[in-house]
C-alpha cells in the first residue's frame, strides 16, 4: 500500500542525521535538525492513524526505504541532506497530490498538513546545502549538480512505478509525477548550487537571488 510505504519513510529515529549535525559544532542548527525529525515522526504519527482507520497496519520496512537510508548514511552531513533534498521534493508533490485528489477528508487534511511542514523543510535544508556547497569551484558544483538529477530522477522513477496505481487514484499519471517532480527540483539545485557570490561579481547582469521563494503560493502549481 503506497501510504504504508510513506509512512515507513517517515518513521525514523533520525540518529544519523543528528549525530552528523552535532558533529558540525553548531547548536542552533543542531536544535533546528531535532526539530525537523520530531515533525517527521510526527507524520508518521499522522499516517498511522490514517491507516488505523482504513483498518490497515504500518509495515516494518520497504526495500526502497532500506536503500534511500542506506545511501543516507553512507557519507557525510552534506551527502545526507542532498538525499534528503531528493525525498523531500518527492514528498511534495506526493502529499500535494494526497491533498487535492484523496477521496476521504481526512486524507486530504492530512495530506494538507504534511505539506504544510514540507514546504518549510525545503528552504530550510537549501540554506544549509548553500553554505556548504556554494562556495565550491563552480566546475565542481557542476559535477555535483548532475549527479544529484540522477540520484533525484532515478529516486522520482522508483516512486512513481512502486506508486502508479496510487498515483492514478489521485488523478495523477506516473508521468506526470515524475515531471512535476523535475520541475519542482529544477530551483532547489539552482538556490544550492548556482553561481557562487564571486561569480556573480564577475557577471554583474546575474540575477540570482540566495533568499528567493522556491515554490509559489500554497494553491499554485509551482509546488
Amino acid at each position: 500500500m503506497s501510504l504504508q510505504r510513506f509512512q515507513t519513510g517517515e518513521d525514523g529515529d533520525g540518529a544519523s542525521l543528528i549525530g552528523k549535525s552535532a558533529g558540525a559544532g553548531d547548536a542552533h542548527y543542531l536544535a533546528a535538525v531535532r526539530m525537523f525529525v520530531a515533525e517527521e515522526q510526527r507524520h508518521a504519527r499522522l499516517l498511522e492513524r490514517v491507516l488505523a482507520e482504513a483498518g490497515a497496519t504500518t509495515i516494518a520496512g520497504h526495500w526502497t526505504d532500506s536503500m534511500f537510508v542506506f545511501v543516507r548514511r553512507a557519507f557525510g552531513l552534506r551527502l545526507e541532506l542532498m538525499t534528503l533534498m531528493v525525498a523531500e521534493v518527492v514528498a511534495l508533490r506526493y502529499y500535494r497530490a494526497l491533498r487535492d485528489g484523496a477521496p476521504h477528508f481526512l486524507l486530504r487534511d492530512v495530506g494538507r498538513r504534511i505539506l504544510n511542514d514540507e514546504e518549510r523543510h525545503v528552504p530550510f535544508h537549501i540554506a544549509r546545502l548553500r553554505q556548504g556547497l556554494g562556495p565550491l569551484p563552480r566546475a565542481v558544483r557542476v559535477a555535483v549538480a548532475g549527479a544529484w538529477w540522477v540520484l533525484m530522477l532515478g529516486a522520482t522513477l522508483v516512486v512513481a512505478v512502486g506508486h502508479a496505481g496510487a498515483l492514478r487514484r489521485l488523478a495523477l499519471s506516473p508521468v506526470q509525477f515524475t515531471a512535476d517532480v523535475a520541475l519542482l527540483f529544477r530551483p532547489v539545485v539552482k538556490a544550492v548550487l548556482g553561481p557562487a557570490e564571486r561569480d556573480v561579481r564577475k557577471r554583474t547582469t546575474a540575477k540570482f537571488l540566495p533568499g528567493k521563494r522556491v515554490f509559489r503560493s500554497r494553491s499554485g502549481r509551482g509546488r
